[in-house]
């Protein structure tokens, strides 16, 4: 007999069964207390429900996009992680061209130069005496602290390498941590933009200027009265070619805000190259993935679900995609490891993107 609770929803037999077979075909298996790797782990907590199965389906994207020769990924980079200890993750991935290139935020990639440097960062916490950590220059994110004296050093170390830039070159971004990388490999600081810089993997920053960066800049100005040329619709253009020049693009986002929108933006800007409205069957990103404690109810960019970017034609209609609802602090890691064991540490060979350093002097 069929249950009928409600006889304006009933079904016929035949499709009934059909559905119900359909929506109760992946049980939940429990996951047993036995000895794992990582990734047996993570395989495990794909049998289950909530973000713990939400885990394991974006490590399988993550694998599929790495497996993919014909597709250039593309980190978004947000927030403050590097001052957390999430650095050397974002390096390792470049190192191994897991990444194609990245789109961050001014903090992470200025902020990692500080333990690049040889300094450190330390553990707090989020309730200190604040007005006591001023008195002793200690600067505080959440429960992490800084020296803010060591944290001026790295201010002149950027603005040491600010003087040796062309004043009358119109850098993009990407080209002025290029140039950042290539004087911390000569002078022995081995941060995020040094890795890049040895991979030719650009490193793009829309809102450098809120970051170490600007401030370095504004001394030297003031100081010195030496300006610095940084071009952000040169970023746009160069990301646009980015889109263009590739067989297809996959995206990573640790957060949001502006490193994901600049990378979204980089598929609607295909229309101006194929024109509208063909550009939305040939531009989506085929592979996405996003970390976020975000909530997409309050408008925040950051969290713009994958569903809402299908129709800006950013995202695939066939995109293999997952969000996992999580602090990155503990997604970040797990995945990585994962990825790390699934293809055995073999470095992926990667777009070739150095041409977009084509045109900085004396190339």
């Amino acid at each position: 007999m069929i249950p009928k609770k409600n006889k304006e929803l009933s079904l016929s037999p035949a499709k009934y069964n059909s559905m119900k077979r359909k929506f109760l075909s992946r049980k939940v298996k429990p996951v047993e207390v036995t000895p794992k790797s990582l990734d047996g782990l993570l395989k495990a907590m794909g049998e289950t429900g909530f973000q713990g199965k939400t885990l394991a389906e974006t490590l399988n994207v993550w694998e599929a996009m790495a497996r993919d020769p014909n597709t250039t990924i593309l980190l978004g980079y947000a927030g403050s992680m590097s001052t957390t200890g999430q650095w050397k993750i974002i390096k390792w991935l470049v190192k191994n061209r897991y990444v194609d290139a990245i789109v961050s935020t001014g903090a992470n990639i200025s902020e990692v130069v500080v333990e690049a440097m040889g300094y450190h960062y330390y553990q707090g916490s989020p309730v200190a005496d604040d007005a006591a950590l001023l008195k002793c220059d200690i600067d505080r994110y959440y429960d992490v602290y800084v020296d803010d004296l060591q944290y001026a050093k790295m201010m002149d170390f950027i603005s040491d390498f600010l003087e040796t830039l062309d004043p009358k070159y119109s850098y993009s971004s990407a080209e002025f941590l290029h140039e950042f990388g290539k004087y911390q490999a000569k002078h022995g600081v081995d941060s995020i933009t040094t890795e890049a810089y040895r991979q030719n993997v650009p490193v793009f920053s829309p809102a450098m200027v809120d970051s170490a960066y600007g401030e370095s800049a504004t001394w030297l100005r003031w100081k010195k009265g030496k300006e610095v040329n940084v071009n952000q619709f040169k970023d746009f253009y160069q990301l646009a070619d980015i889109g263009k020049k590739a067989k297809g693009t996959s995206v990573v986002y640790i957060g949001g805000g502006v490193p994901k929108d600049t990378i979204q933006l980089i598929t609607v800007m295909q229309e101006f190259f194929a024109g509208y409205p063909e550009f939305r069957e040939i531009a989506p990103h085929d592979y996405a993935i996003q970390i976020t404690t975000d909530s997409p109810q309050w408008g925040g960019l950051s969290g713009c679900t994958f569903e809402e970017a299908i129709s800006w034609g950013k995202i695939s209609t066939k995109a293999k995609r997952a969000v996992c609802y999580c602090d990155a602090t503990i997604a970040l890691p797990i995945l990585s490891h994962g990825l790390l064991e699934r293809l055995g540490g073999k470095p992926r060979k990667g777009g070739d993107l150095s041409w977009v350093f084509d045109g900085l002097p004396n190339k």
